[in-house]
């Protein structure tokens, strides 16, 4: 088995405590409602959302489902693994995320993100492949600062 890590980093305006609430707690209602051309709906086929969880996303072509490892909702840290879905195949067998927003010092969040991916064999993920997959989550997290920005009173 392979095992790949990268980290990424994320600067926001926006407070920590909202964009955890926006893009994590209530992710599985807003995520459709911002971006419905992609994602047809979120659902919990097991748990409540918290850890122990497993949480399928169906987008307008296939589906992902999340196991939530962690939720700390006093520290703003997330971590889950996708387990089964788009992002999975015969040579990539799971993908952690390990997700901590911070408050910056000009009062707004930096977010950070590891991501873990496990190959089966020796698999290589092309630079290419990982550009894209990064290039995916920080538009995700452009559109759900976009919506805070313009909505101020929302998940405060």
């Amino acid at each position: 088995m392979g095992v790949i890590t990268y980290t990424d980093e994320h600067t926001s305006p926006v407070l920590p405590a909202r964009i955890f609430k926006a893009s994590i707690l209530d992710s599985h209602n807003l995520m459709p409602k911002l971006l419905p051309d992609a994602i047809k709906n979120v659902e919990f086929i097991k748990g409540d959302g918290q850890a122990g969880s497993i949480k399928q996303i169906n987008f307008a072509i296939g589906f992902a489902k999340h196991h939530i490892d962690e939720l700390d909702e006093k520290t703003f840290t997330y971590k889950y693994t996708l387990i089964e879905g788009m992002g999975i195949s015969d040579k990539i067998e799971k993908v952690c995320y390990d997700i901590k927003f911070e408050g910056s010092a000009d009062g707004g969040t930096i977010s950070k993100m590891t991501t873990t991916i496990y190959t089966h064999g020796d698999f290589e993920i092309k630079e290419e492949e990982l550009k894209a997959g990064k290039e995916k989550i920080s538009g995700l997290y452009k559109v759900v600062e976009a919506y805070l920005i313009k909505n101020p009173d929302a998940y405060v």
